[in-house]
């Protein structure tokens, strides 16, 4: 394989994390080594990032060329890495990271239109919203369904492995880009991935690459918002905005919803991680708990999430957000979400007791200090699921024991 030399991008922290915009539930093929680089394949080629404070490092490694034997064997020097001469990386991390919005105006904008966002958001800065392929998006959110990102990475790895094309290896790691949907839509391919472990999603995916396969060429990146097209396309105005988003939003999740596996919440997250239509806010059961805390829903007509509650979800999110509703509303799933990690709060109590310990005849008795700690911990352990947090409290005691003679 043929790899170039790692280049450099000025960014802070706080207009890009990598390791929580990674990870947080967007896409699920990244691994991220013990040096702290993370890689994928992508668009012909294995990209690999890291960060410091000040920068973003990308490199990326190109497959091998595949020259004819040449006979009489060649008089001049071996191709270079395919695609190595012509490298447009800069152009696709730009694109892929989606690094042209100014973050930090963004969150300036959102807290202070809502004052839960202004709250929560500033610790969980650099959290941006990828510009993926639509679909690889539309598989990754099938395979989300009732699901763990764990999971669904395991499931994401399945499904290059054994119908992407292999793209080479890294630190001894095969990395194969994400099939087309023609691979999956062969015959045979839902019992294999039942054998795999992927239950009822192996039909979902299976009709779903069928029936894409059927419809016109382009016809998924069709329904991408037109201010975020696909890499080297120019972009274009999205359409008039409307209280329940653009007409071409509306368009794209309705269209979506005719697919296999595809519901009112996948069909959002495809719009709004893979179509590029930043006013789509999908709503599963986590981001219906943070509505109930933080935003006054669970009473009344809005007491279950019905199908009019989760619109009305997403239009208050709009009204307070904007185009970049589903932006805003990542940032504040993203902070929530990292309240799953273990955290310990530990409350040290002292106790210190005087007990007199009684001699054997003719021995003068003596005070034993007893000091007493008791550690009240409250672990907030990780879920894997979306149902919430399991806060757990342990009384952890230690005694510790000294002796002095009693003074008479």
């Amino acid at each position: 394989m043929g790899a170039v030399e790692w280049q450099k991008i000025p960014s802070s922290l706080s207009e890009l994390c990598i390791n929580t915009t990674l990870r947080c539930g967007q896409s699920f093929r990244w691994r991220k080594n013990d040096a702290g680089v993370w890689s994928m394949a992508l668009h012909n080629r294995i990209l690999s990032l890291h960060q410091d404070p000040e920068h973003l490092y990308y490199r990326a490694t190109f497959p091998a060329a595949q020259p004819a034997l040449p006979t009489p064997p060649a008089s001049h020097a071996p191709s270079v890495a395919a695609g190595a001469e012509e490298d447009d990386t800069p152009a696709l991390v730009q694109h892929y990271l989606n690094l042209a919005p100014n973050l930090t105006e963004l969150y300036k904008q959102w807290s202070a239109a809502d004052a839960n966002f202004a709250k929560k958001a500033p610790k969980f800065t650099g959290v941006r919203i990828l510009r993926q392929d639509a679909w690889e998006a539309l598989v990754g959110f099938i395979c989300s369904s009732n699901n763990n990102i764990a999971r669904i990475s395991q499931m994401m790895h399945k499904l290059c492995v054994h119908y992407g094309p292999l793209l080479g290896h890294l630190d001894g790691e095969p990395y194969h880009d994400f099939p087309e949907p023609a691979a999956l839509a062969q015959e045979g391919v839902e019992a294999n991935l039942r054998s795999l472990g992927f239950g009822y999603r192996a039909r979902y995916l299976y009709e779903t690459a069928c029936m894409v396969v059927e419809k016109p060429d382009g016809w998924l990146d069709g329904l991408r918002n037109p201010e975020a097209p696909v890499l080297g396309q120019k972009a274009e105005d999205g359409g008039e905005w409307q209280a329940s988003g653009r007409e071409g939003y509306r368009k794209a999740h309705e269209e979506l919803l005719a697919l296999q596996g595809v519901g009112p919440k996948v069909a959002d997250c495809v719009c709004l991680m893979g179509l590029g239509w930043g006013e789509a806010v999908p709503v599963d059961t986590h981001v219906w708990q943070i509505a109930q805390r933080d935003y006054k829903f669970g009473k009344g007509k809005h007491s279950s999430l019905t199908k009019a509650t989760y619109d009305a979800v997403g239009d208050k999110f709009r009204s307070l957000w904007g185009k970049e509703a589903g932006w805003a509303h990542s940032v504040l799933f993203t902070a929530d979400l990292r309240a799953f990690s273990e955290r310990l709060v530990a409350k040290v109590e002292k106790k210190e007791e005087d007990v007199e310990v009684k001699k054997e005849d003719g021995e003068e008795p003596v005070l034993e200090d007893i000091k007493k700690e008791e550690k009240v911990v409250e672990k907030r352990i990780k879920r894997e699921d979306e149902d919430g947090e399991k806060d757990v409290l342990a009384v952890e005691g230690t005694v510790r024991r000294s002796k002095r003679a009693r003074k008479g």
